[in-house]
């Protein structure tokens, strides 16, 4: 199986990912007030979507992370949407990001010190197609395998989009993680990195122990990343800490601006922890974390912060 994340960090000690997507598209002026979020602008606004990517790679990013975090048959299908048209739209947001990987490769001035750029599907939990904030709860009230039929199709069309690997990201639970896993055994040819939201130092949303967790996902081959994004800065050392003792794969670590997200009025409130996020970065490599960025409410300056910082550790 390609490894894309091993093959670069033999290359290079450190992977930097790119930033939010969704909340640098909204201060950028789109209006994601629709429960598609990001996914909206694959139907509306693409040149959008392209440069914002194409900043994160001038910011440093060695990862673009595709807009369908959001992206699902159902919420496709709520505004109408076939599903093979939906197919093709969440196959259009890779395409999106290694036009924008591509066109920054092309300028051969970029190239120097810097590996080509990899593409990320983002694959998002169920509690996202609810828009409702559950991904930062858990407790769907399904079962694994209704929950399982609700990822397979996706996670076949993006596995086969052409991005180098899939982005199972703020995922609130263990239960989830596993049937994510499971699921990409029936796509033998995928890998993913698998990154938790957590409610603190130790435990996943839902209040799974986070060491558990990984531990579990250690036994997945296709699983070559674990870690945790979307959560507050303040959590992550303790976080990657207890991942470490559990397991040697890359531990991932993006977490989103330490803001408190309020899903009925769908706003963010409370001080900003990420004021130096490439500070705490050089925190978190130490730590073990190998695949570093950011998630909500950090934009292109905060990936220029991180890779200036973890640059100067290697």
């Amino acid at each position: 199986m390609y490894d894309p994340v091993h093959n670069f960090l033999e290359q290079c000690p450190v992977m930097v990912l790119d930033g939010a997507l969704a909340t640098e598209l909204e201060r950028r002026g789109a209006n994601l007030d629709d429960p598609l979020w990001s996914a909206m602008c694959a139907i509306e606004q693409t040149d959008l979507i392209r440069e914002v990517h194409l900043d994160y790679f001038r910011a440093g990013a060695d990862v673009a992370t595709t807009a369908t975090y959001q992206a699902t048959f159902e919420g496709f299908a709520g505004r109408g949407i076939e599903r093979e048209d939906a197919a093709r739209l969440m196959q259009g947001t890779v395409t999106l990001a290694a036009a924008a990987r591509d066109e920054f490769w092309a300028d051969h001035a970029n190239r120097a010190g810097r590996l080509r750029p990899l593409v990320a599907a983002s694959v998002g939990p169920y509690g996202a197609m609810l828009a409702d904030g559950s991904e930062y709860r858990g407790h769907y009230a399904l079962d694994d395998t209704a929950l399982a039929n609700f990822h397979r199709a996706r996670l076949r069309v993006l596995a086969n989009a052409g991005a180098d690997l899939l982005a199972c990201e703020t995922i609130p639970s263990l239960r989830e993680a596993k049937v994510l896993a499971n699921l990409l055994r029936e796509i033998p040819q995928a890998c993913a990195w698998m990154s938790f939201s957590c409610r603190d130092g130790e435990h996943t949303c839902e209040g799974d122990e986070i060491g558990e967790s990984v531990a579990y996902l250690h036994g997945h081959p296709q699983i070559i990343a674990v870690g945790v994004n979307c959560t507050a800065p303040r959590y992550i050392t303790a976080l990657l800490r207890r991942m470490r003792k559990e397991t040697d794969k890359p531990l991932v670590a993006y977490p989103n601006s330490g803001e408190a997200y309020e899903a009925s009025s769908k706003q963010w409130s409370g001080a900003r922890g990420a004021a130096d996020l490439g500070g705490q970065a050089r925190h978190w490599y130490a730590e073990g974390a190998r695949l570093i960025g950011g998630c909500c409410r950090t934009g292109p300056d905060d990936i220029r912060s991180v890779k200036r910082c973890v640059q100067s550790e290697h």
